[in-house]
């Protein structure tokens, strides 16, 4: 039988993570050091490797808790019987508000995955590749003559998630525009176009 945890083990990791993540948001993966974590978490670095054996371990970590929650709720959309233009919106919705409910976590995701070794990295590029897997699958309802045409419908399916990843640095939760109304903007243009 296992050792049990100490209590608040989870806690100080989640503690460290979020620590890490501002501060890889901020001032890079390459930038900021597990003496800098360790200097704003008030905990000593030994506490740190106690939980991560490298900071590498730390990043990794960072990632996959936002990647994995993002497969998830794709794969909750996915699941559904819905409309392939109504389960675009609702994917839309759902991954908005992850990225703005997380933007360090997603930014470092999409900004650092190249300091990842191959392995790790694999397995975070799969959690993306899952995600769109998703929507190419409702784009291809949508547009049937793609279908064979991989090659052809990626561009669409990318451009879907263009609109989406990136809100994260604009995005401003006191204005008037919820995240329910700019994914639902970023899936009327992708199905109609700008309104006329």
């Amino acid at each position: 039988m296992g050792r049990a945890r100490a209590a608040g083990f989870d806690e100080r990791r989640k503690a460290i993570l979020a620590m890490a993540a501002l501060l890889f948001a901020k001032d890079g993966f390459l930038g900021a050091s597990i003496a800098d974590i360790s200097a704003r978490s008030n905990m000593p670095k030994s506490v740190i490797y106690h939980y991560f054996s490298s900071k590498e371990d730390i990043l990794f970590a960072i990632m996959w808790e936002h990647a994995s929650n993002l497969v998830h709720l794709s794969k909750t959309i996915a699941s559904r019987d819905w409309l392939a233009d109504e389960a675009l919106r609702w994917l839309a919705r759902v991954l908005l508000e992850a990225y703005n409910s997380s933007p360090w976590r997603h930014s470092i995701m999409l900004k650092e995955i190249d300091n990842l070794r191959p392995e790790k990295r694999e397995v975070i590029l799969q959690a993306q590749r899952d995600v769109v897997e998703v929507a190419d699958k409702y784009v291809v309802r949508l547009s049937p003559t793609l279908r064979d045409r991989p090659k052809q419908r990626l561009p669409y399916v990318m451009m879907f998630f263009g609109m989406l990843n990136w809100t994260h640095t604009w995005f401003d939760r006191s204005s008037p525009f919820t995240e329910k109304k700019v994914a639902d903007i970023a899936t009327d243009m992708f199905l109609k176009g700008l309104p006329r």
